[in-house]
């Protein structure tokens, strides 16, 4: 067991150390050598969990579908909402998770399909919108796909444009505004009312505001 436990923390120091690496300098430029020099591990213990860098990347990617926890909501529209305010501000404080959402991003030599985390996203969110149809919440002919492909891509290019002005610290508000301006179109009016944009109490910043 106690075996067991140094490999799960040797194989976080990795993925921890090589998300530094990569979100300093990128895909192409990050080495195994400036990786290893940040873990404080011997090449050997790299390679019993990774035989390369692009394994470690990929490794880096499924770090988002983990992100994805389904908020215990009974109304799915505020399941959706809370995801994805959840995600944000994970973003905020996870390294290995920005540098997962920066391979995606990113364009690089990197092999593995990006596509993979933005098509996780998309299947969990139009899931929830599904049961929100079912459950009476949305407007007549919205279609849950086209809706989960949009907020996917939008939530995509806000935390981008977050990342520029102000390194993700108003990505809650970003992704709240956006509610703000999608749930008319979407949700029945008699449901806006119930419908909370700003984070769960859980996840809200220190001297937040709800809202």
């Amino acid at each position: 067991m106690a075996q067991q436990e140094r490999g799960i923390r040797s194989r976080r120091s990795i993925l921890e150390a090589a998300a530094a690496v990569f979100g300093e300098r990128g895909y192409d430029a990050a080495s195994t050598n400036d990786i290893l020099a940040r873990a404080g591990l011997t090449r050997g213990a790299l390679y019993h969990h990774f035989p390369s860098k692009e394994a470690i990347a990929a490794a880096l990617l499924e770090a988002q579908g983990e992100a994805l926890v389904v908020p215990d909501q009974p109304v799915k529209l505020q399941a959706v909402i809370d995801l994805t305010l959840t995600f944000s501000r994970r973003l905020q404080t996870d390294a290995v998770l920005r540098a997962s959402v920066r391979l995606a991003v990113e364009q690089s030599s990197f092999a593995a399909s990006a596509q993979r985390p933005y098509s996780q996203s998309v299947e969990v969110i139009e899931d929830l919108l599904g049961q929100a149809e079912k459950q009476g919440e949305l407007l007549p002919g919205t279609n849950p796909a086209e809706v989960a492909e949009t907020v996917v891509g939008a939530f995509t290019g806000l935390q981008v444009m977050s990342q520029a002005y102000s390194n993700r610290q108003d990505l809650p508000d970003r992704i709240s505004a956006l509610w703000r301006l999608l749930l008319p179109g979407l949700a029945l009016p008699g449901m806006l009312s119930r419908l909370r944009t700003s984070a769960p109490p859980e996840v809200a910043a220190p001297g937040g505001r709800a809202g």
